[in-house]
């Protein structure tokens, strides 16, 4: 197993449905199924707070344990409770220590444009292929110096040793540099409430 994982310690389920997730969640335990290609998925039980807390790192690896057995595995999908927020299951996908995978990794910029311009990052996410135990958690792009009209792009991304873009177009813009456009509506002088067109003060001068 890699070293770099994360541990969850978890036990097999063999209650499935609405009425047992239930009482899962109420014990503080949340269902998952680890997929693993063609084979027999497997039902777990997991700790909530651990699990919780874990699911917070981006394309985390995990060692999943329960019983005297352990798969390695990444997170496939993640369901949540739309009003409560609590995670009521998560699949996994098994995977093989040196197997590569693609995965989505979240695009952050850091640094600060010259001129007054800012970053606009193009690409939230970008699909990279990388060993299941060098998996980013995100890609960090440097914006520092840079100026208007200034393009970083899917080909001049530094990414970690080992990481390496899976998308079909090298030429994408990840970020865009540019000065922002004033909105001329911020500029109109509203006329005022109690103002009187020039006609009718005219008017109101010969009725005096």
């Amino acid at each position: 197993m890699a070293n770099n994982s994360i541990v969850l310690e978890g036990e097999l389920r063999t209650e499935f449905g609405k009425g047992p997730a239930r009482r899962m969640r109420v014990a503080k335990e949340i269902p998952a199924t680890i997929y693993a290609g063609g084979d027999q998925p497997v039902y777990v039980k997991l700790p909530m707070r651990e699990t919780s807390l874990a699911l917070r790192h981006t394309n985390a690896l995990f060692t999943i344990k329960f019983g005297a057995d352990s798969k390695l595995a990444v997170v496939k999908d993640v369901q949540r409770n739309p009003v409560k927020r609590i995670i009521e299951h998560i699949d996994f996908y098994e995977v093989k220590a040196g197997e590569k995978i693609e995965v989505e990794v979240p695009v952050f910029v850091e640094g600060t444009p010259k001129g007054g311009a800012i970053a606009v990052v193009d690409a939230q996410e970008l699909k990279v292929r990388a060993d299941v135990s060098n998996l980013p958690e995100r890609i960090v792009v440097s914006v520092e110096g840079l100026q208007d009209g200034d393009n970083i792009f899917a080909k001049d991304l530094e990414l970690p040793e080992g990481v390496e873009l899976d998308i079909a177009d090298p030429e994408e813009s990840v970020v865009t540099i540019e000065i922002p456009q004033e909105d001329p509506a911020d500029f109109e002088t509203a006329e005022p409430a109690d103002a009187v067109p020039a006609e009718d003060e005219k008017d109101a001068g010969a009725e005096a």
